[in-house]
């Protein structure tokens, strides 16, 4: 099921693996990771069950600020996130939100489209190395 503006990548490796390795590219790149947080983690706290499930935060004001300054409540999409779960049939996702959705969303000019492209592109590169 396609859901609209969220890019999904098939991994090659577990739920852990990629996220432990799309971590290492955001961070190579000079990014920071505001945040991990494992919802199946979450999940068991209270003693329910949920499949692996893990969110990761990151971004910088470099890139993110020139989007905010066209319009503020892109802030609500900002810093950057990526999910990486395990579906039932125990293969691993890593999804994210498709930076030109973003724009459309929040109706960005073509005054930053090349930050928006560069986003896609970096967004891409990093789901690409953390998937094979």
């Amino acid at each position: 099921m396609a859901i609209d503006g969220l890019t999904t990548v098939l991994s090659n490796v577990g739920p852990k693996e990629t996220m432990d390795r799309l971590e290492v590219e955001i961070k190579s790149k000079g990014l920071t990771v505001f945040a991990r947080i494992d919802h199946a983690e979450g999940a068991a706290a209270i003693g329910m069950s949920l499949r692996p499930t893990e969110l990761i935060i990151f971004g910088n004001a470099k890139g993110g600020t020139p989007l905010m300054q066209a319009n503020q409540t892109v802030g609500i999409d900002l810093p950057l996130k990526a999910l990486v779960y395990q579906d039932d049939d125990g293969k691993t996702w890593l999804a994210y939100n498709n930076p030109s959705w973003i724009a459309q969303r929040h109706g960005l000019g073509t005054n930053v489209a090349s930050n928006v492209q560069g986003l896609a592109k970096a967004l891409y590169a990093f789901t690409a190395q953390a998937a094979k």
